[in-house]
């Protein structure tokens, strides 16, 4: 897929189709999402994937509304950061004044490359920071050394929504010559 056609053409998708996607397919996603760039290659994203009956378990930890969008989709992807390893040295003392922050910064680019990804193989995606981080912790024996970031339905598309309103470069950006 040609790159702007990806960035232009990505939506957050809300209805799915009734139709399987596959474990290879869900790690040609995970490879792409590790080929981000990462503060000295840290590389702090980390994944847990249900499918089958787990998708459902996962899917009970959504509040109602997201719960509602992520009907028929086969998949779910909790995207998590191993703590403390963006934005710090090999000391491991802060470099950037963000501190642990650069690590949600990383995360970001990786769940980015792996939703254009998705789309480049026919799959969409929503990315859900609404969940019940308790429940999805415990389900997954996800230890403290891992922060949740978000939840990423995945599966066949089955609306088209349009573009919604983007700012102008000029609401964005501040030029100074």
């Amino acid at each position: 897929m040609e790159l702007n056609k990806a960035i232009f053409d990505r939506r957050s998708i809300r209805k799915y189709k009734d139709q399987p996607v596959s474990e290879e397919q869900i790690r040609e996603l995970l490879w792409a999402a590790s080929q981000a760039p990462s503060w000295t290659n840290s590389q702090p994203s980390r994944y847990f994937v249900a499918m089958g009956e787990a998708r459902d378990a996962v899917a009970d930890m959504l509040p109602e509304f997201n719960k509602n969008n992520v009907i028929n989709a086969p998949v779910l992807i909790v995207s998590c950061v191993k703590k403390g390893t963006s934005g710090y040295g090999k000391d491991g003392a802060p470099r950037s004044h963000l501190g642990d922050g650069f690590t949600h910064f990383d995360n970001g680019i990786a769940v980015q490359t792996l939703c254009l990804k998705a789309l480049d193989m026919g799959l969409g995606t929503l990315i859900m920071g609404i969940y019940n981080e308790p429940a999805i912790r415990e389900y997954f024996e996800i230890d403290d050394s891992l922060e949740i970031v978000c939840v990423i339905s995945v599966g066949y598309p089955d609306i088209d929504p349009p573009a919604r309103p983007r700012l102008s470069v000029d609401q964005l950006a501040v030029f100074k010559k």
